[in-house]
């Protein structure tokens, strides 16, 4: 059985997500985003990257149908029963799509109005083309479980908060091995350490950290060097709590800040803190963004911003923790209470080849929003 949430969490889960499917007019939704299979029945797998796919009939019925390596896993994990966990059968020219119709005929849905999943990792374009090819008429509903999952439960913000946590202590445990002359490789090893000791788990995607000119990269790269006497690094990584994730963001200088760095630490905290201003429920998404651009721009620093200042957190896989939406200009999506958001205030200035980002999660409360991070704005300099 599931051990991180109680079965009444899930029956509720189930509730609002039978709802939206009859309110779609659906008669089963096809799930193949591993999210949408952990939110309802805690299955947890990497098992997506093959075929694999849930099925929740308007009936409130949910049955797995998936390949052998995850049928005890499945039962491991999730509140599903043996009955409701199939294999479809592999060998040469098996074509899963064509099991899960057999599965859906026997479900008594296989003519009946069909969405599925397709805006996610969990669906390549091939089995894509399968799917569609077996089933014809079936529509694409990516938003209807990611909208039930967008606020969270009591229970979730629980595990948003232990993972806020563990980000914390990756950092504290980071910035203890960095000073001039230490290996990436082992500020890296203490960060993901320091969540692995506190029973996290493996991110979404791997952290990013990147020193001397790589720390304008945004992205994990490969390659590992030491910290010269006068240097910068930037760290992009999340605590992991049940896949449930708190991201954050930050640049390190070594040696000593010079003005141009001082001045843009100035301009991203600021701006951090407007963003932070501008979150309330019942307001767009956009207002956020703007404020974002609005202030590093009075600071004379809009050639090095992003085109995004942060997104959802929730419980997520890879390739990437991401949970949308994102905040950029001109979303109109309206924020609400017990939502999750990682705000990221990124600086990269090409010209000048330097980077600030200060960035944490943070939990929407009726009045504003609560910081999931312990840990102070101030410059970071060793």
């Amino acid at each position: 059985m599931p051990f991180h949430f109680d079965e009444a969490e899930y029956a509720a889960r189930r509730a609002r997500a039978t709802q939206a499917v009859r309110e779609a007019g659906l008669d089963a939704l096809i799930l193949f985003a591993p999210e949408s299979q952990y939110w309802i029945s805690g299955y947890d797998t990497f098992g997506f990257a093959m075929y694999q796919a849930m099925v929740l009939t308007a009936k409130g019925e949910l049955h797995l149908m998936t390949r052998m390596p995850d049928r005890i896993q499945a039962l491991r994990t999730s509140v599903l029963t043996e009955d409701e966990i199939h294999v479809w059968p592999q060998y040469e020219g098996s074509n899963p799509a064509e099991h899960l119709k057999n599965l859906l005929g026997d479900l008594g849905v296989a003519s009946g109005r069909l969405g599925f999943e397709s805006d996610t990792a969990g669906l390549t374009d091939r089995n894509g083309q399968l799917t569609r090819a077996a089933l014809p008429g079936a529509e694409a509903h990516s938003d209807l479980i990611r909208a039930l999952r967008r606020v969270k439960s009591p229970a979730e913000i629980a595990m948003h908060r232990r993972a806020g946590q563990l980000a914390d202590d990756a950092m504290d445990a980071g910035l203890a091995e960095t000073r001039a002359g230490a290996f990436e490789g082992d500020i890296l090893a203490a960060m993901q350490g320091a969540v692995f000791r506190g029973g996290g788990d493996y991110a979404g995607n791997e952290f990013i950290l990147g020193s001397g000119p790589q720390a304008l990269l945004c992205r994990y790269h490969s390659g590992r060097r030491h910290l010269d006497a006068q240097d910068q690094m930037t760290w992009e990584w999340a605590g992991a709590h049940a896949r449930y994730h708190a991201a954050m963001m930050r640049t390190v200088i070594i040696g000593k800040a010079s003005d141009k760095q001082r001045h843009m630490h100035e301009a991203a905290t600021a701006a951090l803190e407007a963003c932070e201003a501008a979150i309330r429920p019942g307001r767009p998404m956009s207002e956020v963004y703007d404020a974002h651009a609005r202030t590093l721009d009075a600071y004379g620093l809009g050639h090095a911003r992003m085109q995004a200042c942060g997104y959802g957190m929730g419980a997520a896989y890879t390739p990437i923790w991401v949970d949308f939406p994102m905040f950029y200009e001109g979303n109109p999506l309206i924020m609400q209470a017990g939502q999750v958001f990682f705000l990221h205030m990124i600086l990269m200035d090409a010209e000048a080849g330097l980077a600030m980002c200060p960035g944490h999660t943070v939990l929407v409360t009726e009045t504003g929003v609560e910081r999931l991070s312990r840990q102070p704005l101030d410059l970071l300099i060793r």
